[in-house]
Formats: structure tokens, C-alpha cells, sequence
């Protein structure tokens, strides 16, 4: 699939692509006329950068997890909008009091 594609199944933009793409983290093939060309894989792994980026993780620590970008994340990863300081709605597990 071309970038605007993937962008637009994945919710994010072609910049963002392009800048994953620069950082190491999304891999593309070139058509002859130097269109980038993606797997069909790579709106799950889109997805798990923007994930773990929204969770606070920098880019070179999802650099560190390229291995496990391509399947399902662990739901102890999935960020919740409800969690802020003082636990929000809900909190996270436990009670504990986020920092």
C-alpha cells in the first residue's frame, strides 16, 4: 500500500511516516517511480509506535522493542486516558497513584 494508505489506516500522518520511516522504526520498499510501497503488517506496527510513544516511551526505547512492534502489544502497555495524577476514573490497577 502506498503512504497516504497506511497513514490513513493507521490514523496518523504521512510526515509521521516518513519520520518513523528516517528513524528506523518502518521499513518500505521503493515503486519504479519512488512512490514508498508498505506491507500490509505495517498498520499494525504504525499503530504499536504510536502506542508506545503515547505511553512516554521515546524513539529509542521503541528502537529497543522493533522485535515486537508486529503483533499485539501486552495490554499492561495500552495507554488509558483516564489515568493522569491522582489516578483519574478507574486509576490504574492496584490504586496506585500515578507520577
Amino acid at each position: 500500500m502506498l503512504i497516504g494508505e497506511l497513514a490513513a489506516r493507521a490514523g496518523t500522518t504521512t510526515r509521521a511516516l516518513r519520520y518513523y520511516e528516517e528513524q528506523g522504526l518502518l521499513e518500505s520498499d521503493r515503486t519504479s517511480a519512488g512512490y514508498r510501497l508498505y506491507e500490509p503488517g505495517a498498520v499494525r506496527r504504525v499503530r504499536n509506535i504510536r502506542e508506545l510513544l503515547s505511553c512516554g516511551l521515546t524513539v529509542e526505547d521503541v528502537k529497543s522493542l522493533l522485535a515486537y512492534l508486529d503483533a499485539d502489544l501486552p495490554e499492561v502497555l495500552s495507554y488509558s486516558p483516564l489515568w493522569g495524577v491522582g489516578g483519574g476514573v478507574g486509576g490504574p490497577p492496584g490504586g496506585a497513584e500515578v507520577m
